[in-house]
């Protein structure tokens, strides 16, 4: 991969998409680590997100193909939602981002925070 991999048409972006979704990131790696759910168990599961904002998180990566939803012919009715190999894929640069937002995180946010600060100052 060089510097013309990252152009505005490349397909790197596809990547930087995804994980850009503040909850599509946070629902594949839930998924990745507890496996097969229910909406309702991988919203419990993640906290703090609205049904319809997991809904369309989740129809955004079935779309991607980062999710899939398997039905049950029970009564009630039940959906679960997995990875699929193209979802699994995606842990491990999850992963690797995870370890340079501890790594890098709190200057990261010094620098905004100070950039805050002179915007306040101008």
């Amino acid at each position: 991969m060089d510097e013309d991999d990252f152009t505005a048409d490349c397909q790197a972006r596809l990547a930087f998409e995804i994980l850009a979704n503040r909850w599509d990131s946070v629902v594949v790696f839930t998924l990745g680590a507890s496996g097969p759910m229910r909406p309702s168990a991988l919203a419990a599961r993640i906290g703090g997100i609205k049904p319809k904002v997991l809904h369309d998180a989740l129809r955004r990566l079935e779309h991607n193909g980062l999710v899939s939803r398997q039905t049950f012919s029970e009564a009630p009715p039940r959906v679960d939602y997995a990875l699929t190999e193209i979802g699994r894929a995606l842990l491990e640069p999850m992963r690797a981002m995870g370890q340079w937002a501890l790594r890098y995180g709190d200057a990261v946010l010094a620098a905004q925070c100070a950039a805050a600060r002179s915007k306040m100052e101008a």
